[in-house]
């Protein structure tokens, strides 16, 4: 489809196109296998100049917004979801710094996420705290020129492989979500540690660890705005990040489509191509439309985002919704095509199947979305 892409655009696509042919596709199933960090595509990425798609030209970034950054997410992980959230999850780690960082913090940390350098990472969900940010229990305790931290922090994305964490703490426990703050922690930092690598269902290739703090003495000037703001700037993270997870939805799709499409036509039963069977047929129209769907859907969420308006939140929980139940409905049709082939890892559809699955429950599960939805339908009405 045309979506009147300006030049530079287009080359993001097309970069981004080059490393899915040729440096993930061909080692996507052994990544997957060995759940072994992309680091070397990642090395590839950075020198692509991709992660300053998130960063502002005065921290050595392109100066681009979301929706350049939903063209990058989307592409890459039409090629492998693993290696996409990888990339995506750094942009998530850095975008509190961008929306809750003073200029000293952003000149410190954001041109080293620019050049790929290093990653970030994102410190919210815990054991008991996931959508509910007041349950967290980590707290950060205000000692002199430094916050002392303790707790632990589960299933964070680029866990361990990160060199700088925004991680999200209780500085008043008794104000419940409204005593959470945002501070950013290095890696290498006394008293941080990992827990144990997860194995996972799908992106297996991305790294998923527990961040654990015991008495971790973290400077007070990595404290993003002020003391209570850390739920803000979390929601104004997923404001603008939740497109890029439906980008993400929609690059799988995408992978997953194009599959099922070359195999219909090599697959003969009874004497002709599947794909000359009406019933293949309008398989494969439903998951061409519903992917067109959700691309437009993200597609405008980003510009939206682009343009300033602060009103999203609800745009931002649809793109994501819609996308990633289109997804795993679409890479589940892909794998009902190529029948008994599509069960087994010999093909790419079962691994996408698998991977699908996450983007309805990271940054905020489907049902959270669809309660974002509605409070803000209920408050501002159908506008």
């Amino acid at each position: 489809m045309h979506y009147l892409l300006t030049e530079e655009q287009k080359m993001i696509v097309d970069i981004c196109r080059q490393i899915v042919d040729e440096r993930i596709k061909p080692v996507r199933a052994e990544l997957d296998e060995k759940a072994e960090f992309p680091w070397e595509i990642i090395k590839e990425i950075a020198k692509s100049d991709l992660f300053r798609l998130f960063i502002a030209e005065e921290y050595e970034g392109m100066g681009t917004g979301i929706f350049e950054v939903c063209l990058a997410t989307e592409e890459l992980s039409r090629g492998d979801l693993s290696v996409a959230t990888s990339y995506a999850a750094s942009g998530l780690g850095l975008i509190p710094i961008n929306v809750g960082g003073n200029d000293e913090q952003k000149k410190r940390f954001l041109p080293q996420l620019a050049s790929g350098e290093k990653l970030a990472a994102f410190g919210l969900t815990e054991a008991e705290a996931g959508s509910d940010a007041g349950a967290i229990r980590t707290t950060a305790v205000k000692d002199g020129d430094h916050y002392i931290l303790n707790g632990t922090k589960q299933w964070i994305t680029n866990g361990g492989e990160a060199d700088i964490y925004t991680i999200f703490a209780m500085t008043n426990p008794e104000k419940g979500a409204r005593g959470a703050s945002a501070i950013i922690v290095e890696k290498g930092t006394p008293g941080f540690e990992f827990g144990k690598k997860e194995d996972k269902l799908g992106i297996r290739a991305s790294a998923t660890r527990e961040l654990i703090f015991t008495d971790c003495r973290v400077p007070a000037e990595n404290l993003l705005g002020r003391e209570g703001m850390g739920f803000i700037i979390a929601m104004k993270t997923f404001n603008e990040s939740r497109p890029a997870v439906g980008a993400q939805a929609v690059g799988v799709a995408q992978g997953a489509l194009e599959e099922a499409l070359e195999y219909s036509k090599v697959r003969k039963q009874f004497g002709a191509p599947i794909s000359s069977f009406q019933a293949i047929q309008h398989m494969l129209a439903d998951m061409a439309t519903s992917v067109e769907a959700a691309r437009s859907l993200v597609y405008h969420t980003a510009r939206v985002i682009d343009s300033g308006d602060k009103n999203v939140s609800r745009l931002s929980a649809m793109s994501k919704l819609f996308a990633s139940d289109m997804a795993m409905k679409v890479t589940t049709d892909a794998v009902q095509i190529l029948a008994g082939y599509g069960y087994m890892r010999e093909y790419p559809v079962e691994k996408m199947m698998r991977d699908a699955k996450i983007t309805q429950i990271y940054e905020g599960t489907n049902q959270i979305q669809r309660n974002v939805i509605a409070l803000d339908l209920i408050k501002r009405g159908v506008i």
